[in-house]
């Protein structure tokens, strides 16, 4: 099974179990239904931005819908992020990745479920968070914590920025 079809036999498993159409699925997701049903058969590689619209609705965290393994990694246009480690708890489940921006590249998120957070370690480069209706710079060796159950977006610096992203999803 491909990594693709691997994903799109998550989405799809999730999505039944919660009694969604691929139309409801779609649209609070906001995104188009062939989208969807290309990514369920396997027939369309994720993005980053797809995977996160597609699991708040969900209610999941981003991990439920990835490759189940530490190291896989997901490639968007100027963007690399790779998952270092979930963590499955009762009353939470953390994940942590290593993100990588190139330079002036603009990561923007939906709001994950309620109660999530963000914490951005960053380890090289800068960039600035905006979130809340605020906008955070930040430069190697700081960090930047915010609730990420609203909207957000990262923006590399001249330099890009590469950081560990850890993000707790309440249970």
């Amino acid at each position: 099974m491909t990594r693709a079809a691997g994903v799109g036999a998550r989405i799809r498993a999730l999505r039944e179990a919660r009694g969604l159409s691929l139309s409801a699925l779609a649209g609070e997701a906001g995104i188009g239904k062939g989208t969807l049903s290309e990514l369920e058969t396997g027939q369309r590689n994720p993005t980053l931005e797809t995977l996160y619209a597609v699991a708040t609705p969900l209610g999941v965290p981003m991990a439920a819908l990835m490759d189940d393994h530490d190291g896989a990694v997901l490639l968007d246009e100027g963007i690399v992020t790779v998952r270092l480690r979930v963590v499955r708890e009762p009353e939470r489940t953390t994940e942590v990745y290593l993100l990588r921006l190139a330079a002036g590249v603009e990561r923007r998120s939906p709001a994950h479920v309620a109660g999530v957070t963000e914490r951005l370690v960053v380890l090289t480069g800068s960039g600035e968070v905006e979130h809340d209706g605020r906008v955070q710079a930040f430069a190697a060796g700081e960090h930047v914590h915010f609730a990420a159950d609203r909207p957000h977006a990262y923006r590399a610096g001249a330099e890009g920025f590469e950081a560990i992203d850890v993000i707790v999803t309440p249970a």
